[in-house]
């Protein structure tokens, strides 16, 4: 059995339009029962938000397919600090996050500073978040990412702001996102996969790539968003699979050419399932040349 970690924006859509072929792909995913889940550095909207967009452009999917940095970072910290206090700089799906996982907003002497994604951050919040650092709040990042892509351009991602107040503070942030290893273990785990059967389907090198080669996932590039192939000359690390868009993946074939046993035919799907579950999780890794 393989489940797949898939990026959304640069492998399912970009900008506003659904690359061709993405919903080919998610509803064979469906059709086959096949576990995955989407993944988003973008802690602005819930997974509810997240699963509302993704239909809207007719991928069938519902809320539980959606895994977001501001879930990984919420359960992060109720792990951490049971029913702790957080000031947040960030919108919605942060917050619900937080207040789903048992913690507070406050205004002042917080356990953390946490920061997201935002469209309404002021130098007044910045300003405030410093000041509860510097008394002793810790500093926690849904992400790191330096911008966030928008159908007119670049803005200022949560890394940017993450970034001064590091800079201002002499603190350094713990940041829940991709490539964070809490974020994708956490994601694989709602699969119920283990390390072997889990591929990662992203557009980045150093978020979506990174994150599963240090995770010992396979990992599948597409060119469909913001790496090119000349781009993979400075990484020391390589995918496992390199494809111009996800509309080229076919499921019975990654099953072949990760673990070499071809996929069960509809007979043995059904009258065969633990004999073939238990081939696949004997079957040791082994590189698949691109």
């Amino acid at each position: 059995m393989l489940g797949y970690l898939i990026d959304m924006d640069g492998v399912i859509y970009r900008g506003g339009q659904l690359i061709p072929g993405a919903d080919h792909f998610i509803n064979e995913l469906r059709k086959a029962e096949v576990p995955f889940r989407f993944l988003t550095n973008n802690s602005q909207r819930t997974r509810r938000d997240v699963a509302t967009r993704l239909q809207r452009l007719g991928i069938d999917v519902e809320e539980e397919h959606v895994y977001t940095c501001a879930m990984a970072t919420a359960r992060f910290l109720a792990h951490q600090t049971p029913r702790g206090t957080a000031y947040v700089i960030g919108e919605g799906g942060l917050l619900t996050a937080l207040h789903e996982n048992g913690y507070s907003i406050v205004d002042r002497d917080p356990d953390y500073v946490v920061v997201g994604e935002g469209r309404t951050i002021s130098f007044e919040m910045v300003e405030a978040a410093l000041e509860m650092i510097l008394k002793g709040a810790k500093l926690v990042a849904t992400n790191l990412d330096p911008n966030c892509p928008t159908v007119s351009g670049l803005r200022p991602g949560c890394g940017a702001t993450v970034a001064m107040l590091e800079t201002a503070s002499g603190v350094k942030a713990f940041s829940v996102g991709k490539p964070s290893p809490y974020m994708l273990r956490g994601a694989r785990k709602e699969l119920g996969l283990t390390t072997d059967q889990t591929v990662v389907i992203g557009d980045t090198m150093d978020t979506d790539i990174l994150g599963g080669a240090q995770l010992g996932f396979k990992t599948i590039l597409v060119l469909s968003g913001g790496t090119n192939r000349e781009d993979l000359d400075r990484f020391a690390y390589q995918p496992d699979r390199i494809v111009e868009s996800i509309a080229d993946l076919d499921h019975a074939d990654l099953i072949n050419g990760f673990t070499g046993i071809a996929p069960p035919t509809a007979r043995s799907r059904s009258h065969g399932r633990p004999r073939q579950e238990a081939a696949l999780s004997a079957v040791s890794d082994r590189d698949w040349q691109r």
